[in-house]
């Protein structure tokens, strides 16, 4: 692939965009699906094969081609993190749910923290000259393959129709009807609303993350490194909170502190000309990062049948990746037309909307036995 020259990274953008619109077009809801139908195990184990597939290719990858399939592959196979939630909703009861799902989003804050720093040091090895990404490819196949192996050997079957489909064998029969019918499902709040909720927050949230670097170069010269640092300080805040705050909280007050924080966030980010102000900024987009969508997730899976909980996490998470494939386009353009107090302002306005979905649209989910 050679050096990077600027055609060549826009192509190179233009490949992760599309990989980004087959995962939440195409892949999320099918793999859901099929979690619910074969078993989350499947469908994990499916997911890593081509996984495995994408990033071998990467590795090869020594003209554009190739890194386009491996991408196209990576976008179609991506179900890793939907099904990780699925997994956690099914071993975990109402009352845990919210914790269960928090330990997972800490999972997530942290190597969203480290994993980008690692890359960037991996990408400053060459190992081979045609593929300057050839390191950064190795060590992540290397990662994909050892995971691999590890849910093959150790992860059992947590998809509660699965298991319970095996011990009706030993049941006798004019009692199986009654073990193998789904409970009835009282729902709080639609998946429809949850989605629309889902999508609108990723669309400001994804906009104003995507600027942030623009911004603190515009106004305090930061580098790379600088930034590196800002958003690391985020990643570890929102991890601690995550175990602290978030875990112990009910799931819609979760989500809609999240949100308040993301509005006051977006407000001071619109005004502050000072570092001080930032990292105040940043702190309470940390707390947002750590409640919301976790939150989101567990409410979703309280309205969803143990059958069709990989399907709705699924829609729900599709619906948060359109937002992140449009949210950058739409907000970037308003920053660089208008200026930042003006884009800032506009993306806290339409957060104080969802904000009015998620305080008057959302209801305490009921604890009926859903199991």
């Amino acid at each position: 692939m050679g050096a990077i020259d600027p055609v060549m990274r826009k192509r190179v953008l233009r490949v992760v965009f599309i990989s980004l619109l087959l995962d939440l077009a195409v892949a999320s809801p099918i793999i859901g699906t099929l979690s619910d139908r074969y078993g989350r195990r499947t469908a994990l184990l499916a997911s890593m094969s081509g996984n495995l597939l994408s990033v071998l290719l990467w590795v090869l990858a020594t003209d554009f081609r190739t890194f386009l399939l491996s991408r196209i592959v990576g976008g179609l196979s991506e179900g890793n993190v939907q099904l990780a939630i699925a997994i956690a909703t099914d071993i975990s009861d109402e009352k845990q749910r919210g914790a269960t799902l928090a330990l997972v989003g800490i999972c997530f804050s942290i190597s969203f923290t480290v994993g980008p720093a690692l890359g960037a040091w991996l990408s400053t090895i060459n190992l081979v000259e045609a593929n300057p990404f050839a390191t950064a490819a190795i060590f992540s196949l290397v990662l994909i393959v050892a995971e691999t192996l590890y849910l093959y050997l150790c992860l059992p079957e947590t998809l509660p129709s699965k298991n319970s489909s095996m011990r009706l064998n030993n049941t006798p029969k004019n009692v199986q009807k009654d073990i193998s019918s789904p409970p009835t499902i009282s729902r709080s709040n639609s998946h429809i609303r949850l989605n629309f909720i889902h999508f609108m927050f990723i669309l400001f949230f994804s906009g104003m993350e995507f600027s942030l670097p623009f911004m603190t170069f515009d106004l305090f010269g930061y580098s790379s490194s600088n930034n590196g640092r800002l958003l690391g300080y985020m990643g570890l805040v929102a991890s601690l909170i995550q175990g602290c705050i978030t875990r112990r909280i009910p799931s819609l007050l979760s989500v809609r502190i999240g949100i308040f924080t993301c509005l006051m966030a977006l407000l001071i980010l619109a005004r502050t000309h000072t570092i001080t102000g930032l990292y105040i900024a940043t702190t309470l987009l940390a707390m947002t990062t750590a409640t919301v969508v976790t939150g989101l997730n567990a409410l979703s899976s309280f309205e969803a049948g143990v059958n069709e909980r990989g399907e709705k996490l699924g829609l729900l998470r599709s619906w948060g990746q359109v937002g992140r494939g449009i949210g950058p386009l739409l907000f970037t353009s308003v920053y660089w037309w208008a200026g930042r107090e003006f884009a800032y302002t506009l993306a806290g306005m339409g957060m104080l909307g969802v904000g009015m979905i998620a305080f008057f649209g959302l209801h305490e989910p009921q604890t009926n036995a859903r199991m």
